[in-house]
């Protein structure tokens, strides 16, 4: 049964474009799209048209995040161009200067970084911050596992730079194909899902600077994403999984006791998951899914309110490698890179009448 009407806006291309995130900037809300390889970081209106180009080079984003209560800063992933050319991969910091005039510095040399984040616990910055592997040294190496670091961020970021980086700390080793990220919360507190080959763990920050993070392990399976989302409208968060790396399978797993158990999967292998993205689209719980390979769809899972869970088709022969949900007044968008076709496309949500 079809549920969403969906309607379709390309708004760009861009080489490999890949990742997004929404930016506060000048009083109103934009959004950035960079590239996975040496290309642009573009922002754009909420309404698609293109505003500004932040960088031509060098690439590599795998993540863009606001500095929190300020007027268009924004971390960055660079040179993190793949799994196999992430050695030099960095965070930096770019702020507006003008028009097409960003100024952009190392805030860390943080070799494989891929996913990161700014958490906010009791008026604190943390920044957390996910490496894929800790060392190459041939193709599709993955024995040395990634980790996952740490660090308070200070209000004024104008004293960093390459030759006074922030320093940051292990929280977390032993995570191979250390790829997935996602904030969420949990039980009504907010926090990380992080997703490696040794399973998909919950992070939480501490409550004072110098406390410790709160680390659990949700469950064993090698997955890729995850995410925690109440689809069903228990009151108790189902973990929706894309399984194993870069893998074909979607599995969701329910709370039972204090471990989490399968409950359901997607009949159809999808090769090549990748982009993920949950939230309240017209007031019902979705998970908007997409993958890189073979009909490249992007599919939208809810509850099918019987203790099942249904599946519709959005849009196919993309190849979305991240989505962004955001609402732009009254309407319901999910922004997509389909970094396998090089489009930046828009899509307009709404239930059917």
């Amino acid at each position: 049964v079809e549920m969403l009407k969906v309607e379709k806006k390309v708004i760009g291309n861009l080489e490999k474009c890949y990742a997004m995130a929404v930016l506060k900037y000048q009083g109103k809300d934009h959004f950035l799209v960079a590239a996975e390889k040496a290309n642009q970081c573009r922002m754009y209106s909420l309404g698609g048209e293109l505003e500004e180009v932040v960088w031509n080079e060098p690439g590599g984003v795998m993540t863009m995040v606001q500095v929190p209560e300020t007027d268009g800063q924004f971390l960055a992933t660079h040179k993190f161009y793949s799994p196999n050319d992430s050695k030099e991969a960095r965070i930096i910091i770019a702020e507006p200067k003008g028009k097409n005039d960003w100024m952009v510095r190392t805030l860390v040399n943080l070799p494989f970084v891929h996913r990161f984040d700014i958490i906010q616990k009791n008026g604190v910055n943390y920044l957390l911050a996910c490496t894929l592997k800790s060392d190459h040294e041939y193709k599709d190496d993955f024995r040395s596992p990634g980790k996952v670091y740490a660090a308070v961020l200070p209000a004024d970021l104008s004293g960093l730079d390459e030759e006074h980086p922030l320093k940051m700390k292990v929280i977390k080793d032993g995570m191979t194909r250390n790829h997935g990220y996602c904030r969420c919360s949990k039980d009504g507190r907010d926090g990380s899902v992080i997703s490696c080959e040794e399973g998909v763990f919950w992070f939480e920050a501490p409550d004072a600077p110098r406390g410790e993070w709160k680390i659990e392990q949700l469950c064993d399976e090698a997955a890729s994403d995850a995410i925690l989302i109440d689809l069903d409208g228990d009151g108790e968060e189902e973990l929706f999984t894309m399984l194993p790396f870069h893998g074909d399978t979607i599995r969701i797993y329910k709370k039972c006791g204090n471990a989490y158990a399968a409950v359901y999967d997607y009949p159809e292998k999808l090769e090549f998951l990748h982009a993920i993205s949950g939230g309240n689209i017209s007031g019902e719980p979705t998970v908007v899914v997409g993958h890189r390979k073979g009909e490249r769809r992007l599919l939208a899972f809810r509850s099918d309110k019987k203790g099942g869970y249904t599946a519709e088709c959005l849009d196919e022969h993309t190849g979305a490698a991240n989505l962004l949900h955001y609402t732009d007044g009254s309407k319901e968008m999910l922004l997509a890179t389909n970094r396998e076709i090089d489009e930046i496309a828009m899509y307009t949500l709404q239930e059917k009448e």
